[in-house]
Order: structure tokens, then C-alpha cells, then sequence
């Protein structure tokens, strides 16, 4: 099976499970493709762990697409992306003077995803006192917005995600351990990409095609040396810089092939450099599209 034949799909072999933006056959990934469809239509909690960049949110989505939820609109919150109290209002809600700044009523991400699933991406950011708000969330599926005393019930599917390590957090008490084992009901890892440069070719195809067709541009290929960097390099930011790189390749190719010199300097000194008795490994070899 050549590589664009692979990349048409995007789907788990099994079920149908649909994973669009992300593909691969490494068997790290195999199993968590297997773990998301499993767990996709048995509304439980969900924690999503692995660096940054492998993929968390389309993991979510991917979930909360293939369940009995999925015809309503994911809900997502990056809990580390707003300050103390606002993210309290952006959880909860708030009434109006219930803070500076609080001209009117606002709903909360959990009223809004009410017979939904809530996303909260960045799950190990929040502070002691909001662990403890949303603690009683899960427990109770009920929560009062800030400077109210009215108890509102939702049913709410919560997904979270977070890069770091959950049991260490708990542990030094960064991180309320009751709160802890009521996301953890199905962890799922999401592998980095140096553990699984099987899928590179896949990932890199795509993400050629397109960038390329964003960029109004007729790239096909990468060139053996770009092969070389991208399969030398330890992509710390995973997939995303993956990504990242060939949208700038994209933008600075001329032909129709991506060459070395379109890489950032980082990724052009893993490029195999001849040496006396060094052959290039799978000589002449490109990655390519139709």
C-alpha cells in the first residue's frame, strides 16, 4: 500500500472510527486509536495525556464526534489560558456585580455544554480552589455561577487533557488527588512523534498537501536529504511543529520538490552528510503525493 493510499482515509480499520488531521500505522498509535474508539461511545471521563503538540484536542473531538453526544457542539476550555477569575466565570458563569467588571449575566462553558462534552485542554493549570469547584461538578453534576446561590443540574461529558505528569502533580499536592482520580477514569497516552517516525512519511505527505493547497501551490515531494532531517530530528513539539516546518517550507519552495534549504536551520543539520565508506540510506528516496 503506498503512502497516498494510506493517507485518503484517516480512519480507524475497525467500526469506522473517524480521526480526521491525523494519520498513522506505528503500533503506539495503532493502540490509541483503538483506546479513543472504545471509549468514544461509553460517555465516561476521559484524560488525555502526552507532550505538546501529539494531538490532544483532535483526540477530544475525535471522541466526542463518534459518540451519541456528537451531534452537539464540543465545548472547549484552555484552562490555562485566562486568569484566576475569569476563568471561574468561564467555567461556572457569573451573575451581574458579581465582580468588577461583570456588567450582565454570562452562562459557563458547563451550562453551555449541557448534554455535550466539555473539553478542558491544560487541566493540570488550575488552581486549588477551581480543583476543588470542579470537583463537585463531576461528582454532582451540579455547580452555582459566581455571586449566585442558585444550584443549576447539567449533563456534561468532560474530556481533559494536560502534558503533565498527573500522579507527580497529585503526589507533591500541586494537584487534588480526589480530583485526580475522577478524571483519570480512562487515561489515554498520546505517543510523541520520535516514538513513532513509522508515521512520518503519512504525517508529512499530508501535511504537504496541504499546506500547499492553502498556499495555492503545486508541491509534490520532499527531497531524500529533507527525508533524512526529518527522520534524524527528535521533533520536540511534536506534531504541530511538524506542521509548522513544512507551512514555512511551503512558503519559501519555488519548484515542485521541498529541498533542505527550505527547512529551518534546526532540522538542516540532521541531514545525512556523505562521509568516505557512508552510503546514504534508501538512496534517492522521496516522500510524495499524487
Amino acid at each position: 500500500m503506498g503512502w497516498c493510499m494510506v493517507l485518503s482515509g484517516a480512519r480507524g480499520d475497525k467500526l469506522g472510527f473517524v480521526f480526521p488531521g491525523v494519520a498513522g500505522v506505528s503500533a503506539s498509535f495503532r493502540e490509541a486509536l483503538r483506546l479513543l474508539e472504545l471509549v468514544a461511545s461509553a460517555d465516561t471521563t476521559v484524560l488525555l495525556l502526552g507532550e505538546t503538540g501529539t494531538g490532544k484536542e483532535l483526540a477530544a473531538r475525535a471522541i466526542h464526534d463518534n459518540s451519541p453526544r456528537g451531534g452537539k457542539p464540543l465545548v472547549v476550555v484552555n484552562c490555562a489560558a485566562l486568569p484566576e477569575p475569569l476563568l471561574e466565570s468561564e467555567l461556572f458563569g457569573h451573575e451581574k456585580g458579581a465582580f468588577t467588571g461583570a456588567a450582565g449575566r454570562r452562562e459557563g462553558r458547563f451550562l453551555l455544554a449541557d448534554r455535550s462534552t466539555l473539553f478542558l485542554d491544560e487541566v493540570g493549570e488550575l488552581s486549588l480552589p477551581t480543583q476543588a469547584k470542579l470537583l463537585r461538578v463531576l461528582q454532582t453534576r451540579e455547580f452555582e455561577p459566581l455571586g449566585s446561590s442558585r444550584t443549576q443540574q447539567v449533563d456534561v461529558r468532560v474530556i481533559a487533557a494536560t502534558n503533565r505528569d498527573m500522579e507527580a502533580e497529585a503526589r507533591s499536592g500541586r494537584f487534588r488527588e480526589d480530583l485526580y482520580y475522577r478524571l483519570n477514569v480512562f487515561p489515554i497516552t498520546l505517543p510523541p512523534l520520535r516514538e513513532r517516525r513509522e508515521d512520518l512519511p503519512l504525517l508529512a505527505v499530508r501535511f504537504l498537501e496541504r499546506q500547499s493547497r492553502k498556499h495555492r501551490k503545486e508541491i509534490k515531494a520532499l527531497a531524500p536529504e529533507v527525508v533524512d532531517a526529518f527522520q534524524g530530528y527528535a521533533w520536540p513539539g511534536n506534531i504541530r511543529e511538524l506542521e509548522n516546518v513544512l507551512e514555512r517550507g511551503v512558503i519559501l519552495c519555488q519548484t515542485d520538490t521541498l529541498t533542505l534549504k527550505e527547512l529551518p536551520p534546526a532540522l538542516q543539520t540532521f541531514a545525512f552528510r556523505p562521509r568516505a565508506g557512508k552510503k546514504r540510506p534508501r538512496p534517492g528516496r522521496t516522500w510524495k503525493r499524487n
